[in-house]
């Protein structure tokens, strides 16, 4: 397993660095091209709620994704981390409604819902750096999403799971681990790329 994880390391800092290496204009095309092809998605734009994220940094942009969702009356849940790298949920109420936190991420302000709500929604955007032809999602290593997918499991719930990436990273293969599962689709600027039967 030591060897998978360096993979995973040696692969994350690879993509990372691509991220960085985009230009800023190259970024909001990307966040705009998302908008528009989160629409052929039905799984997020006919679902009563969907769980997102509001992207940072190099990150595939989400804020017009999250806008487009609110106008098509999806309500939407954004994770709020805790101090053990877990995930709360609160609704998303629009940009205004957003406030930076001490480690920089955006995060709603209003009630949390606790982390059990996510395991009530239809469909689950995520954030990765990388998916492969199996659907196996390579996330940053921190664990929040994987903890927030396995409460899912648990409760038996079968949400829609969609990554977010950008066109070059949807890959032949990802190093895997026995704990990463698979996701039902990818969303991209490019289009959406679809896992298994």
């Amino acid at each position: 397993m030591d060897a998978v994880k360096a993979d995973k390391a040696q692969l994350r800092a690879r993509l990372l660095r691509a991220r960085r290496g985009m230009s800023a204009q190259e970024r909001e095309a990307a966040a705009r091209a998302l908008a528009v092809t989160v629409r052929g998605l039905p799984e997020c734009m006919y679902s009563k709620t969907v769980a997102a994220y509001v992207s940072i940094g190099s990150e595939p942009g989400t804020g017009p994704l999250l806008e487009t969702l609110l106008e098509a009356g999806v309500r939407v849940l954004l994770p709020v981390l805790l101090p053990d790298n877990d995930l709360d949920w609160a609704e998303y109420g629009g940009q205004e409604a957003l406030e930076r936190t001490p480690r920089g991420l955006f995060e709603p302000t209003g009630p949390r819902l606790g982390p059990q709500a996510v395991t009530a929604v239809q469909a689950v955007l995520l954030p990765g750096l990388a998916v492969d032809a199996r659907g196996i999602r390579l996330g940053r290593g921190g664990g929040s999403y994987d903890r927030a997918l396995s409460r899912i499991e648990q409760a038996g719930a079968r949400p829609a799971l969609v990554v977010v990436l950008y066109p070059h990273e949807v890959m032949d293969t990802v190093p895997a681990e026995t704990h990463d599962g698979a996701v039902d689709a990818a969303l991209t600027p490019a289009g959406i790329r679809r896992f298994g039967a």
